[in-house]
């Protein structure tokens, strides 16, 4: 018996990396899984049927159960046609693992307008879309009596959400919008039976050894050495998070080599307060001493 036995997943962005370890670990523990992938280079352009099919073919031959999907995620028509393809293979909808991405690295002066939007659309808005789509059928589930006990699971990163990374604002911006869009889709969809998390996962994946920097912290390993960084290590954590009986919603998960951590967003850390209105001059005497105190302890 698989841990996931009977449950269908959507899983975007399947065909390399960490969302092919996705889905092969899903069908290995028994769910149906449609493959998407646009097969699309490292920013995005072109597309092939390749990587998908290859999964599919890969886990077809295993004995599991997949089909393959190239829609684009960053369009109405194609985020909802693939959840579309979900319901009409497999009769349901279970799971949404949104994995998709791109990068189009760059500094703020000279980013150009399309490089902007086209990071933004393949996450942030790709995203949204497809956790649009899968909402409005798991509502639909849920006022029609038969209540869903759902799951998704979004890919954030910690770009956006505790390393801001210079280079990458396109790229950190619809990170930590993912992290804010995983909290408020918690909120919203745990009446219809939705339970939304998210993982910021760091692998040994084409787009992170693409990262100046991260390659070499990310070799591979010895011959005989444990492989913390390869993509199949983060999957084990977003198949628990898909499971029916999981109680988690809400969180967000850092998770890399042999770590996995809860991170929590923008909170208060100190505050100064009027009893009268604000004046510039007495915000320009108080407020640059906020933290010091903390910071000459060494407290962050």
């Amino acid at each position: 018996m698989g841990q996931l036995d009977g449950r269908v997943a959507v899983i975007s962005g399947a065909g390399r990396g960490i969302g092919r370890e996705h889905a092969l670990l899903f069908a290995r523990e028994g769910a149906s899984v449609v493959v998407n992938d646009l097969g699309g280079s490292n920013g995005g352009e072109g597309a092939d049927v390749g990587p998908a099919q290859g999964v599919v073919d890969e886990i077809r031959a295993a004995g599991g159960t997949a089909v393959a999907n190239t829609e684009n995620i960053g369009t109405w028509a194609g985020a909802g046609s693939l959840v579309q393809q979900a319901i009409d293979e497999f009769g349901r909808l279970d799971v949404l693992v949104n994995n998709a991405g791109i990068l189009r690295d760059g500094f703020i002066a000279t980013l150009s307008e399309a490089d902007w939007d086209a990071v933004i659309t393949v996450h942030l808005k790709g995203h949204f879309l497809l956790l649009r789509h899968a909402a409005e059928y798991w509502k639909a589930q849920s006022k029609a009596g038969d209540q869903p006990i759902a799951s998704v699971i979004n890919t954030a990163s910690g770009s956006g959400t505790t390393i801001p990374n210079a280079g990458q604002v396109n790229y950190g911006s619809a990170k930590a919008g993912i992290a804010a869009m995983t909290l408020v889709a918690a909120d919203e969809l745990e009446r219809y039976g939705v339970r939304v998390n998210a993982i910021a996962p760091i692998a040994r994946t084409r787009l992170t050894l693409a990262t100046p920097g991260m390659g070499a912290l990310m070799s591979e390993p010895e011959d005989g050495e444990v492989d913390l960084f390869a993509p199949a290590n983060i999957s084990p954590l977003v198949a628990y998070l898909a499971t029916e009986k999981c109680p988690i919603t809400g969180r967000v998960y850092a998770v890399q080599g042999g770590a996995i951590s809860q991170l929590a967003g923008w909170h208060d850390v100190e505050t100064i307060e009027t009893d009268d209105v604000w004046q510039i001059d007495d915000i320009a005497e108080r407020l640059p001493l906020l933290g010091r105190e903390r910071s000459d302890r060494g407290i962050a």
